[in-house]
């Protein structure tokens, strides 16, 4: 592989910076929002989707050019050949790795495909074409998985807090859950009152948010009708 560049020094660009070099790939930057890049065969830009347009322009004509959002659109790298290439994972910073994830990709033609193909390879991830049509719905179950994930946990230990318990207390109910999901898929692994039908129970403990934390009951509602869904829906094969 030729030189990589890689423009965006915050979490994602620090980490992939670090990642390839670990990997063994030649690696300039990472280069801080502004600063124009030069020489590599492939640069890499790990900036907001709002900046990605402005990032590219500064490119003259020759690499590949390509960014890590989930969804912002390959036309925004024009007219550069261009990809995406966005790690499924939750990243933090320099350190992480990146292999056994799944990384979406696409391109403006097949050079380009096979460019991403590469470098998410070079890092052991596991390759998934997703097109343009479906960046946005991708995007939004990487969300709910992620995002909304780290909302609900924190309702769960705002509410813990108020009975006494810290957030370690429920960190191995949660490993355990995702662990149960990954394995069996979402309805075989639900658990909990309202997957038994204990309908008093879980009127028990609405009442008791209602008290504690009557600004959650709106949440509280919507996952309790969502999961009264699950609860009757057939039970995935997580296989």
């Amino acid at each position: 592989m030729t030189t990589l560049v890689i423009v965006g020094s915050g979490r994602m660009g620090s980490a992939l910076a670090a990642a390839f070099r670990g990997a063994g790939v030649e690696v300039r930057g990472p280069l801080g929002r502004g600063v124009i890049p030069s020489g590599g065969g492939v640069v890499l830009l790990c900036v907001p989707d709002r900046e990605i347009a402005a990032a590219a322009a500064t490119i003259e004509p020759g690499p590949l050019v390509g960014h890590v959002s989930a969804s912002a659109p390959l036309d925004l790298l024009a007219p550069h050949e261009r990809f995406s290439m966005h790690p499924l994972l939750s990243v933090v910073g320099a350190g992480a790795s990146f292999s056994g994830a799944y990384a979406a990709i696409d391109g403006s033609s097949a050079a380009a495909l096979d460019g991403a193909r590469e470098l998410a390879e070079r890092l052991g991830m596991r390759v998934k074409l997703v097109s343009r049509e479906q960046r946005a719905l991708y995007h939004a179950a990487a969300s709910i998985a992620s995002n909304f994930l780290i909302t609900l946990e924190g309702a769960a230990e705002r509410l813990a807090s108020a009975v006494g318990l810290e957030r370690e207390a429920l960190v191995p109910l949660v490993r355990a859950t995702v662990e149960n999901w990954a394995r069996q898929g979402a309805r075989a692994a639900l658990t909990g009152p309202i997957a038994r039908g204990d309908v008093a129970t879980a009127a028990r403990q609405r009442e008791a948010v209602a008290d504690a934390a009557p600004d959650l009951l709106p949440l509280w509602d919507a996952l309790a009708s969502a999961t009264r869904e699950l609860a009757v829906a057939p039970a995935t094969d997580a296989a």
